[in-house]
């Protein structure tokens, strides 16, 4: 028999011993033997330990974490803890670096950000505070500085000006775009009700007394039709509610219309309700189709109107690194806000968002104090933020950009448009497949079209067409399904007017048509294999 292993024990001792270093020489190897291959092989680590989907139900995953209480003694060593994670959890989650997951918005990262956040988190500084975090907070407002001068473009004297100014903030690090999204129409609404005689402004007083001292009867924000849910949280969680984030109809190219917008606009001014419009959501690559709204249409109207126009960029705003195609987002330097995520196409660990705003004193709107933190006068960030305690991400984002440069960056963005190109011109090569939506930017959708529902389709009436509708949407539901649970590659779907659609992302830069070309094979092999022999 065995020796049996000694029990663990928590006592003050094995406290001192763990909160230090390693427990044993085999923690300390089993430490060293996954954290070499994670710190100088990534990808080839993540390769060998997680599938892109290993095929385990939720429910059978659910019923092996059932316990609900913390056990009063150790269970576990480390290097116990750690084999248990690589063996045990890894295979089960999903392994978002392989090119063939092309689903969402989420990819490889660099190996070095490993590294980063290894050491931002060794160092464990809080950016809301200078106290807890000194010239990582100078370095914060200078990756602020850098971002906002991408997007904005103001002069070099204005940025010697504000980028270490205590007064002055060129905008914020949050979570991510939920955040920076309900930061920016935060300061939108305070901007519209602003202190005045007899009444606080509506920080203070809220919004029920805001519209009431201004003569309104409710606030609403206008947004692009494919506009991130994100802007409806912030309608409940700003107080005008949810139902007050009203929807453009957007263009036959799912694009904000100009048009449109200068309608709802125009209607909601000579209705019968007193409308108070805080702000206009136009879009730098929709989450569904990746596309771009007209910036430059919908600024000018923002600007006649003196509405606060904010783009919600964070998912294109790094294509203004490239040069070749910067372009795609002309009329962004006209905003007055900006979000942007590091976690996407800064290729950033989760989560890193930021939200820029064009006055450097407009976030004096939502400026908070402390007693103990965050005084009046003082210099500290979080003076300025909906967070309270934060991580020093802007580190890892500024070291990566010394480390890749602005072309590096590029090539990645050039990269995932071109071959989002390629892939739309291949889809449309394949009798089986429609391109719904080509690629703005490096998101598109398509759909599994067969011939045969594609000629009823043309030379059938509308009840028809329902029908048909819904047998295509039952295809295209199937074989997305299936492929996910075959766990070789995968593609995400979404309804679009009506149609179920398949997803694509193009953003690893280890994705090339090759890989592109077996995942449409897949594809067309599920559909004679599983759904056409079914049907």
């Amino acid at each position: 028999m065995g020796a049996t292993k000694p029990a663990l024990v928590a006592n003050w001792e094995t406290l001192q011993r763990i909160f230090i270093r390693p427990e044993d020489e085999d923690s300390r190897r089993t430490l060293i033997k996954y954290m070499e291959q994670i710190l100088f092989g990534l990808h080839e680590f993540l390769k060998a330990h997680v599938g892109i989907t290993r095929e385990a139900s939720l429910e059978a995953l659910s019923e092996r974490f059932t316990e609900s209480r913390i056990c009063s003694h150790p269970q576990k060593k480390l290097a116990d803890v750690i084999q248990g994670i690589i063996e045990e959890i890894a295979p089960h989650a999903v392994n978002v670096a392989s090119p063939y997951f092309i689903g969402h918005m989420t990819s490889a990262i660099p190996f070095f950000m490993v590294h980063l956040h290894t050491i931002t988190a060794a160092l464990n500084q809080n950016v809301v505070k200078m106290e807890t975090s000194k010239v990582v907070s100078i370095i914060e407002r200078q990756v602020l500085a850098k971002l906002h001068r991408l997007i904005f473009g103001c002069s070099g004297d204005f940025y010697n000006t504000h980028i270490q100014a205590p007064t002055s903030t060129l905008g914020g690090f949050v979570d991510d775009g939920t955040l920076a999204n309900l930061t920016a129409m935060w300061v939108a609404r305070n901007r519209c009700f602003p202190p005045k005689e007899g009444f606080e402004g509506v920080e203070a007083a809220g919004i029920a007394a805001a519209h009431r001292a201004y003569g309104v009867d409710r606030s609403v924000i206008l947004v692009s039709g494919l506009a991130h849910y994100s802007l409806r949280k912030a309608g409940g969680v700003l107080g005008i509610g949810s139902g007050n984030i009203i929807s453009v109809p957007s263009s036959v190219d799912h694009r904000m219309d100009p048009e449109r917008l200068e309608a709802v606009i125009q209607e909601l001014k000579s209705g019968a309700s007193r409308t108070r419009i805080l702000g206009v959501v136009a879009i730098a690559g929709a989450t569904e189709t990746g596309t771009v709204d007209p910036l430059d249409a919908v600024a000018d109207i923002c600007s006649r109107e003196k509405i606060h126009f904010h783009v919600d960029a964070a998912w294109g705003g790094p294509t203004l690194l490239s040069d070749k195609y910067r372009s795609l987002l002309k009329g962004i330097e006209r905003a007055d806000s900006v979000t942007i995520d590091g976690h996407k196409q800064f290729y950033m660990p989760m989560g890193c968002g930021m939200v820029f705003f064009r006055d450097p004193r407009v976030m004096d709107l939502i400026a908070y104090h402390a007693a103990y933190i965050n005084r009046p006068g003082s210099v500290d960030l979080g003076i300025r933020s909906l967070e309270g305690s934060r991580p020093a991400v802007s580190l890892v984002l500024g070291s990566a950009l010394e480390i890749m440069g602005s072309r590096g960056y590029a090539l990645l963005i050039e990269h995932g448009i071109e071959t989002a190109r390629a892939f739309a011109e291949e889809i449309e090569k394949r009798p089986l497949f429609a391109l719904v939506t080509p690629p703005q930017l490096n998101i598109l959708t398509y759909r599994v079209f067969p011939e045969e529902i594609r000629r009823r389709w043309a030379s059938t009436g509308p009840e028809e067409r329902a029908r048909l509708m819904r047998q295509g949407n039952e295809i295209n539901i199937a074989v997305q399904r299936i492929q996910r649970e075959a766990g070789q590659s995968f593609v995400s779907r979404t309804t679009l007017d009506n149609a179920v659609v398949l997803r694509a992302v193009i953003m690893n830069p280890m994705t090339h048509m090759g890989i592109l070309r077996d995942i449409l094979d897949e594809q067309e092999e599920i559909y004679r294999r599983e759904v056409l022999r079914k049907a």
